[in-house]
C-alpha cells in the first residue's frame, strides 16, 4: 500500500504540504464487550482534524481501515462530529473520506446511534457548509447514505459503493453487474466525479477552488486574467456538447463538469466570469434534451448553488422532454423540482438561448415565467410551442400537404422565432453568439447587488 492510500497519506494529499493540525488522536474505543478494549485502536480508526487548501481553512476526517476495517462506533462518530461542530463556528469546508467496513459490531445500538449522529450532523450543516465526501475504500450500508448527504461525492475507481452488495441484491450477482462500482455509482447519480485516486484527490482541491467557505461568504473573486470582452465565435457548431460552449465562455477556458456520467442530456459544472465563481446548468442540445434524471441533476445543483449565493447561467437547448413509458413515471415530479429550484433560487440567473427551445421544455429551462432575470437569444433560437412542421400539421389538419406547408411557415414566421419572443418581452436581447461572453460578464456584473424578498414561509412542499 502506498502511503498515498493511507488514512493519514490521503489527508496530507488532500490539504497543502505540512498544513495539517490532527484533534482526537488519543481518542480510542471505550466499550468493553467483546473484550473490545483489548483490541489496538489508535484514533479509534478515523483521523480527524483541519489544514488548509490552497490557503483556506478547511476541515477533514479520514476513515482508517488498517484499525477495526475504520468501523464507525461510538467515539469514532464523536471524533467526526466534532469536527462538523468546529467547520460550522468557523464557516469552514468539510472534506469525509470513507474507507470502512461500516457499523461497528462490537458496539450494536451504540454504533447506529453514532452513525445516525454524523448524518445529523450532516443535515445541520447543509446549506451552511460545502461537504465533499471521497469514498476511497469500502462504504456500505448505512455509510452509503454519506455521500448522499454531502453537496459532492468523488469515488476512486476501485472503491466500492453500496446499500447492498451486488450479491446480496436480488437478481444479481458481482459477475454479472457490479452495482457498488464507481461507474455504476456515477452512472446512478450517486457520485459526481470518478479516476484514480491522485485524479480525485486534484478534483478535490479544484472544486474547493470554485466554492465559497460558507453561505454567508460571497466567495472569492480572483483577478480575471482573460479578455473580459473576447470574442466567442461559432459556439453553435458546439450545440451537440454544451460543455464545450461552457468553457469557451469561461475564464481561460476553466469548466469544472459534475455528474458528467448521470443524465447526460444535461451539463452542470462551474466556471469563472469576471473572476466570480457561477453555476451553469446547460443542455447538450441533443434528442430528449430534457429527461428525469437530467431534470433532478440540474435542480440539486440550482439548489446547491442557491445556498452559497453562486450565480446560475442557463444555456437554453431543449427540443423535447423524453417521450417514452419509464419517462411517464417520474418525469412530472422531476419537472416539478426543476421548476422549484428555478423559482426559488434567489441568486442572480441569466439564460442564453442557444437553440431549439419547444413547448414545456422552454419553461423549465430558465425561462423568465421561473425567474430568469435576463434573457439572452442568439438569432438563430427558436422559441415556440413545438417545431413548425407539427405545428403546421396540426393548424392545417385534414387538408393537403400544400396547405400544411403554408401553415407551417405561418407559424415559424408568427410564433417560432426568436423575434417573436422578444417582442412579448420573454427574451431581452438577441446577441450574436461571438458576444456572448462579453453579455453575459455585464448581466451578472449588473446584478451583483440584486436582492429579492419572498413570502414568508418555513419552507416550501416541492
Amino acid at each position: 500500500m502506498s502511503v498515498t492510500q493511507t488514512a493519514a497519506g490521503r489527508v496530507n494529499a488532500l490539504l497543502d504540504a505540512n498544513s495539517f493540525v490532527e484533534i482526537g488522536a488519543q481518542v480510542t474505543a471505550r466499550s468493553t464487550d467483546f473484550n473490545l478494549t483489548a483490541k489496538s485502536a489508535p484514533s479509534d480508526g478515523v483521523i480527524t482534524g483541519y489544514g488548509t487548501v490552497d490557503g483556506s481553512l478547511v476541515y477533514v476526517y479520514s476513515q482508517d481501515a488498517a484499525v477495526l476495517g475504520g468501523s464507525i462506533g461510538e467515539m469514532h462518530a464523536k471524533k467526526i462530529v466534532r469536527v462538523y461542530d468546529l467547520a460550522r463556528k468557523m464557516g469552514a469546508p468539510v472534506i469525509a473520506v470513507l474507507d470502512s467496513a461500516g457499523v461497528r459490531l462490537e458496539e450494536a445500538a451504540d454504533a447506529l446511534n453514532a452513525l445516525g449522529e454524523i448524518m445529523n450532523s450532516q443535515i445541520m450543516s447543509s446549506g451552511v457548509i460545502p461537504q465533499i465526501t471521497v469514498v476511497f475504500g469500502t462504504c456500505g450500508g448505512g455509510l452509503s447514505f454519506i455521500p448522499a448527504l454531502s453537496d459532492f461525492a468523488l469515488m476512486s475507481d476501485g472503491a466500492k459503493l453500496f446499500v447492498h452488495t451486488p450479491d446480496a441484491v436480488e437478481g444479481n450477482s458481482a459477475d454479472k453487474k457490479d452495482t457498488s462500482s464507481a461507474s455504476f455509482q456515477a452512472e446512478a447519480g450517486n457520485v459526481d466525479f470518478t479516476g484514480s485516486e491522485e485524479e480525485v484527490i486534484a478534483a478535490v482541491r479544484r472544486l474547493l477552488g470554485f466554492l465559497p467557505c460558507n453561505n454567508e461568504d460571497d466567495g472569492e473573486v480572483c483577478d480575471c486574467t482573460d479578455d473580459l470582452n473576447r470574442s466567442t465565435p461559432n459556439l453553435s457548431t458546439l450545440s451537440g456538447d454544451a460543455s464545450q460552449i461552457a468553457a469557451q465562455i469561461a475564464d481561460n477556458g476553466d469548466f469544472f463538469e459534475v455528474k458528467k456520467d448521470f443524465g447526460k442530456n444535461m451539463v452542470t459544472g462551474f466556471m469563472r466570469l469576471n473572476g466570480q465563481t457561477v453555476g451553469v446548468v446547460a443542455n447538450r442540445g441533443i434528442k430528449d434534451a430534457v429527461c428525469p434524471n437530467c431534470a433532478k441533476k440540474a435542480a440539486g445543483f440550482i439548489k446547491f448553488c442557491d445556498a452559497f449565493n453562486i450565480p446560475v447561467l442557463t444555456l437554453a437547448n431543449a427540443a423535447s422532454i423524453r417521450n417514452t413509458e419509464k419517462a411517464e413515471y417520474c418525469m412530472p415530479e422531476a419537472a416539478a423540482l426543476l421548476t422549484s429550484a428555478y423559482a426559488n433560487a434567489t441568486v442572480p440567473k441569466v439564460t442564453v438561448v442557444t437553440g431549439k427551445n419547444y413547448g414545456s421544455a422552454y419553461i423549465l429551462m430558465g425561462s423568465k415565467a421561473v425567474g430568469a432575470d435576463i434573457v439572452y437569444a442568439w438569432p438563430g433560437a427558436e422559441i415556440g410551442t413545438m417545431d413548425a412542421k407539427q405545428a403546421g400539421k396540426i393548424l392545417a389538419a385534414g387538408q393537403d400537404a400544400k396547405s400544411m406547408n403554408a401553415a407551417a411557415k405561418e407559424y415559424a414566421s408568427l410564433q417560432q422565432n426568436v423575434l417573436s419572443a422578444a417582442q412579448r418581452g420573454y427574451v431581452d436581447t438577441i446577441i450574436e453568439e461571438a458576444d456572448t461572453r462579453k453579455y453575459v460578464i455585464g448581466a451578472f456584473e449588473m446584478l451583483y447587488t440584486k436582492r429579492e424578498d419572498r413570502p414568508e414561509r418555513k419552507h416550501g412542499t416541492i
